[in-house]
């Protein structure tokens, strides 16, 4: 039986500054985001099948596509990014490939606002970086995977999740012209961490979004020059210092209010970030006792998080559970994307 090589990447929360790291902005301004990898995963294997085919299959679109080896291929339909991965790789680290099988599995739907697209890309890059031995470092591979995603197929988005996927943990990241990056890893007590485990609630509120649609109308007003979408992302960004000084100093007491603070300054940035729907959720969930709300990613849809200090979180869950959606448990992670190769389909 042969080895089959695997790859796991987090997916992330982003807890303040997102929308800065997306360009122009962060060209012209320098961006900064805060986020931080959770207990949600994109799974990649890559098994050598010797059939003369490359098989891509998705188990969360529950989708296969197969191809002859030398069979045109492009990078279109839900199988997008499997493929535009793969063909990126044999053009730049061409191999002997006599037959490949490319399964993958993400935790949280596309459009969902936990960066599971960009995660996905990560974890693919990682799981031929272990069959190929590829000399890829950290930074590497998250800026390979933006490349990828951003250039290649064009699609609408920032920076931070690629390098959320591959570094993990909690990290304070600047955005600057050329596509320079910095990643600083913050060292935050791990009391701290458990108390923001109970003290978050994740919400699915089951409406995925087209985020690229927000995400181009925020690019199209940086670009213009509209100075309300402009100065909204100026504050978004120093929000990103704020949650960075409340989470190293301890005062979580703080983070409601940086949401709140983050919230309403982020439906300055673009239309249809929030809608009545969105709102509606955050009322009942601040009328139960959260501090703060935010909506995960570009908005419009998908999660949303809440603080919820004290016992609140119980009283939140409960008036949560009135509306369509689910709560979704997890844990902080201190690792990024993971390597392995298995000799067996156990």
């Amino acid at each position: 039986m042969g080895k089959i090589f695997r790859s796991r990447a987090p997916l992330r929360l982003g807890l303040a500054g997102g929308g800065t790291d997306v360009s122009p902005y962060c060209d012209l301004y320098g961006g900064q985001v805060l986020n931080a990898t959770i207990s949600l995963f994109a799974y990649v294997d890559i098994e050598k099948t010797h059939d003369g085919k490359v098989t891509f299959e998705s188990k969360d679109f529950e989708t296969t596509e197969s191809y002859q080896l030398g069979e045109t291929i492009y990078p279109e339909g839900q199988l997008n990014l499997l493929k535009g991965v793969y063909l990126r790789i044999c053009k730049d680290y061409p191999f002997e490939n006599k037959g490949l099988k490319i399964t993958s599995y993400v935790q949280a739907p596309p459009g969902s606002g936990l960066g599971s697209s960009s995660t996905l890309v990560v974890a693919l890059i990682g799981a031929f970086a272990e069959m190929l031995h590829l000399p890829l470092g950290e930074y590497d591979i998250a800026s390979y995977a933006f490349d990828i995603e951003r250039n290649e197929l064009k699609m609408s988005g920032g920076k931070q999740d690629q390098y959320a996927a591959t570094f993990g943990g909690f990290n304070f990241m600047e955005f600057y012209k050329e596509n320079k990056t910095i990643v600083n890893p913050l060292r935050i007590k791990p009391e701290y961490i458990y108390e923001l485990e109970k003290n978050i609630v994740l919400f699915y509120t089951s409406r995925s979004r087209e985020s690229s649609r927000i995400i181009d109308e925020q690019v199209s007003n940086v670009k213009t020059g509209n100075q309300k979408s402009i100065e909204a992302m100026h504050h978004i960004r120093e929000q990103a210092t704020m949650m960075k000084e409340a989470l190293l100093k301890g005062e979580l007491h703080r983070i409601g209010e940086i949401f709140e603070f983050g919230h309403e300054h982020k439906k300055n940035m673009a239309s249809k970030i929030s809608n009545d729907h969105l709102e509606s959720i955050a009322a009942a969930a601040k009328a139960a006792g959260a501090t703060g709300a935010k909506i995960s990613g570009a908005g419009g849809g998908g999660f949303m998080i809440f603080y919820c200090p004290g016992d609140s979180r119980y009283n939140v869950l409960k008036a949560l559970s009135a509306f369509e959606g689910k709560t979704i448990p997890f844990l902080f992670t201190e690792h990024g994307l993971v390597q392995w190769k298995s000799s067996n389909k156990a």
